[in-house]
């Protein structure tokens, strides 16, 4: 129940206390009308206004953007979110329908704003929502930024003015953030050449904020487009808006008997990236990340520092070994690639969950531009898709990858990264361990170049398995490794 103490004409202050509120690998996320209530969410984005009042950064405009995606009740929030920041003497840029995720990180950049709030889980399941802070730079925000946000959670009462208010004050504007972000795409890819192409090229949006995309993009051009699943859908079809093979069952069956040259998939708001082939063969996140690394050095003739999450393909280290390009390895989450893209000379960055960031548009992960880079590489090349896949694997050798999310309690994990850490197994299937990884999880590296990591979900108790080796059955028998190790403790 709110408590109100005090009101006046522009705006209303009520106290409020409750739940701890705690930031993940990528903002906040929790069940609607559990934790992720109206209550809550007036408390988070108190807690952001003050930090962004106390701590404005230097060459920015008082301003604040905010967008939401397709889920149930995402616009309310999104509204409520601008109402809060409004009360607080922001001028707030609200998106006029359901957007991307990166149309708001580069509203961000190119307004100068203080900074974005994304309402959005992302890929989790259709009952999830979040709250995603973006930083000034147009990038997610690092760990210290969501930690003062936490830390003045209830420091002040919720200050908040009416929308209706605000909008006529011209506080809150009403704006659709896509085209500039649509035309920055079109300035950073080749865009006559994709024009001229003739591509077939299909889009499973995953009934997420990508619907749609690629159709105005490509209009007028000589591509056809095919949107999948692009209907408003708040329960996602019954899936959740993962870029995952399982989720494409439906796409892939009407791809056999319609083939196109390629089909990207975009998650639950559009800032990662999946695929098939043209006749719907899944595409891992690792193949879409080799095939546009090699585009991007031989096509484009790019240069520059390459920087990967550690639970990426080992084929992109062979990529830059080959190439004399550096290769900067971080942990898990897009804020670490974001940090090192923020030092500049960065050719690409890339995370195994899909997320792919391109640095002449801003350090951030972005599933359309990473569609029309694909695009790009097709008009370039001018061979399929598959042919592109096995001129890699010849290079560069067969690299097959597998995960396994299963349930492992909070408290055991500490002692299960130790132990892994300090009595791993000797060798890998038959190969002798070559080198330990312990900064994010525990990654452990055989001499052939197979690897097996164990890592903790951020958010749940859920325990992450990875692995790679040189084929499917060799991957999975590390899978089976990786259970082996964790019931030893």
């Amino acid at each position: 129940m709110r408590n109100r103490s005090s009101q006046r004409r522009d705006a209303i202050i009520y106290t409020e206390s409750g739940m701890s509120i705690k930031f993940g690998t990528d903002g906040w996320r929790a069940v609607i009308a559990g934790d992720f209530t109206f209550h809550n969410l007036d408390r988070v984005s108190q807690a952001a206004a003050d930090f962004w009042n106390g701590s404005p950064p230097a060459g920015t405009e008082r301003k604040i953007i905010v967008g939401y995606d397709r889920r149930f009740l995402s616009d309310q929030f999104g509204r409520r979110v601008a109402e809060v920041l409004a009360g607080n003497g922001f001028e707030v840029v609200l998106s006029g329908c359901p957007t991307p995720t990166p149309a708001v990180s580069f509203a961000v950049k190119t307004q100068k704003a203080a900074g974005g709030v994304m309402i959005t889980a992302s890929h989790n399941p259709p009952m999830f929502n979040g709250f995603k802070i973006k930083a000034h730079y147009g990038g997610s925000a690092e760990a210290p930024l969501c930690q003062a946000v936490e830390a003045l959670l209830d420091a002040n009462p919720v200050r908040a003015e009416a929308a209706a208010d605000a909008i006529r004050a011209g506080r809150v504007k009403a704006r659709d953030l896509r085209p500039a972000l649509f035309r920055r795409i079109k300035q950073i890819v080749d865009f006559k050449l994709i024009a001229r192409s003739r591509l077939r090229f299909a889009h499973e949006a995953l009934f997420g904020v990508g619907a749609g995309c690629f159709d105005e993009l490509l209009r007028g051009t000589t591509c056809r487009v095919t949107t999948l699943d692009g209907r408003h859908d708040p329960n996602f079809g019954g899936v959740n808006p993962e870029p995952v093979a399982q989720n494409y069952a439906a796409s892939s069956a009407w791809l056999k008997k319609h083939p196109h040259d390629i089909c990207l998939v975009t998650d639950g708001d559009a800032d990662r990236v999946g695929g098939m082939d043209g006749r719907g063969r899944p595409l891992t996140t690792h193949q879409i990340i080799c095939l546009l690394l090699h585009h991007f050095i031989v096509n484009r003739r790019g240069r520059g520092r390459v920087i990967k999450a550690l639970t990426t393909t080992s084929m992109v280290d062979k990529m830059c070994a080959h190439y004399g390009l550096e290769l900067v390895e971080t942990g898990v989450g897009f804020k670490y690639i974001c940090a090192e893209m923020l030092k500049g000379n960065v050719l690409l960055g890339f995370e195994e969950s899909g997320g792919i960031g391109f640095p002449e548009l801003m350090p951030e992960r972005d599933g359309i531009a990473a569609g029309m880079m694909l695009l790009e590489m097709l008009a370039t090349e001018r061979v399929s898709v598959n042919q592109l896949l096995r001129r890699l694997e010849r290079q560069y050798g067969p690299h097959h990858y597998v995960r396994l999310d299963a349930h492992f309690p909070f408290e055991k994990r500490a002692a299960l990264m130790e132990f892994c850490k300090t009595k791993p197994p000797p060798r890998l299937l038959r190969s002798p361990l070559a080198e330990i990884k312990s900064y994010d999880g525990v990654k452990l590296i055989s001499r052939d170049g197979s690897w097996l990591m164990l890592r903790g979900s951020g958010t749940e108790p859920v325990l992450r398995i990875y692995a790679e080796s040189k084929s499917p059955a060799a991957a999975a028998a590390l899978i089976r490794e990786g259970v082996r190790l964790t019931e030893l403790v």
